[in-house]
């Protein structure tokens, strides 16, 4: 089997500047790289749209579970047309976002007591009964909740019409801020903080850097 890397994060984070990043560095290494991001928008994301549209009701109103899975078909989807032979033989697999999206997204939309059992469900639904793989490796970027508010203003200019139903709602950002740091810990996620310790977000380059260090370290030590 191959090996799959996952970047995450909240919204703002850099996820997919770090994915690509990565990228570039393992294939300049001559590490032989299959990069996918999701959501896919492609046809199998349709359901997706709509949610994210608000054409299926109000963040509150579209049932957690089937929100979950509108995004677990995309991914499986994904994996039969576009990666499973690169896996299946052998190729690093890294992926912008994952599983580790439903999570840190629609957990928080569950009471606290509920959370393990979101845990289960979402794991037996799309490890084992889709067969998607497993993370050899989740790096979650964690970012403080009020620069990546402050990054989303910036990204749409002030102009909340722009946002998706996700972007549009700061508690419902707080919540996943808290769930993502639940579930690092939960699962074993490797933390990298981008914030600066101020207010600030750290330089790509030294994001990356720190990546870069972490996935030869765990990958590529005796290379």
């Amino acid at each position: 089997m191959g090996r799959l890397i996952v970047i995450d994060g909240l919204d703002g984070s850099g996820k997919q500047t770090q994915t690509q990043l990565l990228a570039q560095r393992l294939t300049e290494k001559s590490i032989g790289v299959k990069q996918i991001t999701f959501p896919t928008y492609t046809e199998s994301s349709a359901l997706i749209r709509l949610y994210l549209d608000g054409e299926l009701g109000a963040l509150d109103e579209v049932n957690v579970y089937a929100a979950s899975t509108f995004y677990a078909v995309d991914r499986y989807a994904s994996y039969c047309r576009d990666w499973k032979e690169d896996y299946l033989a052998n190729k690093l697999v890294l992926t912008d976002r994952y599983v580790t999206a439903n999570i840190i997204h629609q957990m928080g939309k569950l009471p606290k007591d509920r959370w393990e059992d979101y845990l289960n469900w979402v794991n037996d639904l799309e490890y084992v009964r889709f067969g998607l793989p497993k993370p050899d490796l989740v790096l979650y970027l964690e970012l403080p909740i009020e620069v990546s508010c402050r990054l989303l203003e910036k990204r749409y200019a002030g102009d909340d019409s722009k946002k998706d139903l996700h972007e549009r709602d700061s508690a419902y950002l707080r919540a996943c801020h808290e769930t993502a740091s639940f579930a690092a810990r939960r699962l074993g996620w490797q933390v990298v903080h981008c914030g600066d310790g101020t207010e600030g977000i750290r330089t790509p380059e030294e994001i990356a850097n720190e990546i870069e260090a972490l996935v030869t370290q765990r990958f590529f030590k005796e290379a």
